[in-house]
């Protein structure tokens, strides 16, 4: 993807198509996606040019921008201005934001912060035409990983079972789908710097957006940032204002398998990818940390909590 596709896409946007002065800069950041910081006329714009094969990553593009339109609104996600279609290119209000790294967004006014963001999209975010169900997105990753001849792990027959004992506890008492972020890397947090002002904490990159399970965002969270147990119990007591044994529990099961799916991720890219990135040691790396959270002394006692109907506190 050169700056051909970029002008082409450039071309199909109303407002910058006619302006004289544009200047475009590539964006760090991305895998898979390309994103440009486009200024025209005093004004500043991010262009995000969709992957070649991210189809085939169960990523549909109409459903990302649904998500990412809805929490730009809501004042979650930067805001979309306009929608490349047919190539499924999203164009947002560039902010002035900068990173916030793993060890400050840990801290407690910064989770209290990024709570709020994601459970005002779980309350407020709209029903989207995608469904994200982490079991189902493994097998589907699995399927097109063996079409293409990818390497599996020589115990992959035990983490199956592993995911199936998740999924078996978790249907005890079934989720109702909400809509989620799925992908809440510490990457995709920003903090938007606004003169004079503490600025909002913004969330990017809403391609695997879908109607899913809380507890994915929440583990998907956490073992992104790597958060130890006090940390996982101010998360919960912050989203749902007090930590039962039946929430850590599901938070606790949906991590490994919210790490399975990181490592399904990486197994696909293998087969489909032409970047030249080490796909095959993220696949390994997320497996590795996968099995050190199925093997936990109190993994029995998770299962059981979360399948729960009602738990008494």
């Amino acid at each position: 993807m050169s700056s051909l596709a970029i002008d082409k896409a450039i071309a199909k946007v109303p407002f910058l198509a006619g302006s004289k002065n544009i200047k475009r800069t590539p964006l760090s950041g991305g895998i898979t996606n390309l994103n440009f910081k486009i200024d025209a006329d005093g004004k500043s714009y991010v262009i995000r040019l969709a992957g070649e094969g991210t189809d085939q990553l169960g990523i549909k593009r109409d459903v990302e921008y649904a998500a990412n339109y809805a929490a730009g609104e809501l004042g979650i996600a930067p805001e979309v201005v306009y929608f490349i279609e047919p190539e499924g290119y999203i164009v947002t209000r560039f902010i002035n934001g900068k990173p916030i790294p793993p060890d400050v967004i840990k801290q407690p006014d910064y989770l209290a912060r990024v709570v709020k963001k994601i459970r005002l999209f779980h309350k407020r975010g709209p029903k989207l035409k995608g469904e994200f169900n982490v079991f189902r997105r493994v097998e589907m990753l699995t399927k097109i990983s063996k079409s293409n001849g990818s390497k599996f792990p020589s115990d992959w027959d035990w983490i199956m079972q592993k995911m199936n004992e998740v999924r078996q506890a978790l249907e005890k008492d079934p989720y109702i789908p909400t809509p989620c972020h799925d992908d809440l890397l510490n990457l995709n947090w920003l903090e938007e710097d606004v003169p004079g002002e503490l600025g909002e904490i913004r969330l990017m990159d809403w391609e695997y957006a879908g109607m899913g399970n809380i507890f994915f965002d929440l583990a998907n969270f956490s073992h992104h940032h790597r958060l130890n147990d006090e940390q996982v119990r101010f998360f919960l007591n912050e989203y749902f204002g007090e930590v039962t044994p039946k929430h850590y529990a599901q938070l606790r099961l949906m991590w490994p398998m919210s790490e399975l799916h990181e490592a399904m991720w990486g197994t696909t890219q293998t087969g489909i990818s032409k970047l030249e990135e080490d796909f095959q040691g993220y696949a390994d790396l997320w497996f590795g940390r996968m099995r050190q959270h199925v093997t936990d002394p109190r993994w029995e006692q998770w299962l059981k909590d979360a399948g729960k109907k009602n738990i008494s506190r």
